[in-house]
């Protein structure tokens, strides 16, 4: 069944679910940037039946967030890179994680980010760049444009 398509609806929060709005497609991402990049070690780790995550990287690749690359001798055995404009999901990915941690976490389960310099657990906000400023909804909102008002 195809899903709708949320191609033209101008808001940047729909865009970014037309390319990884599917649940399996943003724990792939997680997954790769985990370092698991090939077919074989995504199935193992995520559970996920082969011909959805066929579906799913393909999507993926064509959405320019992974990219297909070869490796060994065969031409049939590919593994899959994140291009930059799937890192460019990780903050999202950082989010996601500290949101799930506060509000839905298995009891007696936490998580965290630690710092690979300090080895300290991270605390995670979004801040605007401009200003150092936590980004909240007291403080921040969307605002909307066209080019053509530029």
């Amino acid at each position: 069944m195809k899903r709708k398509s949320y191609n033209e609806m101008p808001c940047p929060i729909a865009q970014c679910l037309e390319h990884v709005g599917e649940w399996w497609s943003m724990l792939i991402i997680r997954d790769v940037f985990r370092g698991f990049r090939r077919f074989d070690e995504l199935t193992k780790s995520l559970g996920i039946a082969p011909n959805i995550l066929t579906r799913r990287l393909n999507d993926l690749v064509e959405s320019g967030i992974l990219e297909k690359q070869k490796y060994g001798e065969s031409d049939k055995r590919f593994e899959y890179v994140l291009t930059q404009r799937g890192v460019d999901l990780y903050p999202l990915l950082v989010v996601m994680f500290e949101w799930g941690n506060k509000h839905s976490a298995p009891k007696g389960v936490k998580s965290y980010f630690i710092s690979n310099k300090t080895k300290e657990i991270a605390e995670p906000i979004v801040i605007d760049r401009k200003t150092g400023e936590e980004m909240i909804p007291e403080r921040y909102q969307p605002y909307f444009t066209s080019e053509d008002n530029e």
